[in-house]
């Protein structure tokens, strides 16, 4: 992490988050929401690129990084986590970008709290719909060897990563594989990414920019649901990268920052 960044804690609703951020408020806020098993500091490349005109807030969901540990049979609402915590840091309608299980939950932040937001960018969301016969996570091959490594030292982490991540760049995977030995196993029968992501992307009422990738390179959001998600909302366009799968940003960065700097260009001062 850059020195000038800040590293600190907050609490909302008793539960207490861990964030890093950019600057000190004195840029537009753009707070990055990551993916399942993944941290904040996931967002590390796209927040160096995008300091000089953003304050970035890069939070730890709860149960990931060094957020709080979740409690087992309790409730978990990471809309309302993300809505407690742009208020207690007092962001004034931040943009609010979000990865798979983050774009999910920046969709539904945007349906519930309308107010808070100022805009939102969907990299791949986890708009999956649910299925009668959805396996536990945790039997997932991925996610059952993430309850492996409690003791395997980060490097074998890092080298497996490369394995099965070939094309991503260097920088990507410190962050990435502190992040798999951070979570919270405890989290998985608590995760609930099926839901109902037509209602949210319906009651959108911000400027949203869904970015999509190769669903033949495992992205989840199809031309199908590109097109439905459209017709839903007026405030919602879309573009898509080539040559990524879910990924988007650590697969294709330059082209995913492209249109990331395109649309977030409307929300700086120097184009008001």
């Amino acid at each position: 992490m850059p020195p000038h960044w800040s590293d600190a804690y907050i609490t909302v609703d008793s539960l207490t988050f861990h964030y890093t951020r950019t600057g000190d408020g004195n840029k537009p806020p753009l707070l990055l929401l990551h993916g399942f098993t993944d941290n904040g500091l996931c967002w590390l490349r796209v927040a160096r690129d995008l300091e000089a005109q953003h304050d970035v807030i890069m939070p730890d969901a709860r149960g990931h990084g060094l957020s709080a540990r979740v409690q087992t049979g309790e409730p978990l609402d990471n809309a309302a986590d993300v809505a407690g915590l742009i208020i207690a840091l007092g962001l004034s309608k931040p943009v609010v970008g979000g990865h798979s299980m983050g774009g999910l939950t920046a969709t539904e932040l945007g349906a519930r709290y309308p107010e808070l937001v100022g805009g939102l960018v969907l990299e791949d969301p986890a708009w999956i719909d649910p299925l009668p016969d959805d396996a536990p996570l945790q039997e997932n091959p991925f996610f059952a060897w993430l309850l492996t490594l409690e003791d395997v030292p980060l490097d074998e982490i890092i080298a497996f990563g490369k394995t099965i991540s070939p094309l991503w760049a260097e920088v990507e995977f410190p962050a990435w594989a502190e992040s798999k030995r951070q979570l919270d196993k405890n989290i998985f029968p608590l995760v609930n990414v099926r839901k109902p992501w037509r209602e949210f992307v319906a009651a959108l009422t911000v400027p949203t920019l869904l970015i999509t990738a190769v669903p033949e390179m495992s992205a989840i959001i199809t031309s199908a649901i590109t097109q439905e998600a459209v017709s839903l909302s007026p405030f919602l366009q879309a573009a898509q990268v080539p040559d990524a799968g879910h990924n988007i940003r650590r697969e294709n960065y330059s082209a995913f920052m492209n249109v990331l700097q395109a649309f977030l260009s409307q929300f700086t001062p120097n184009n008001d």
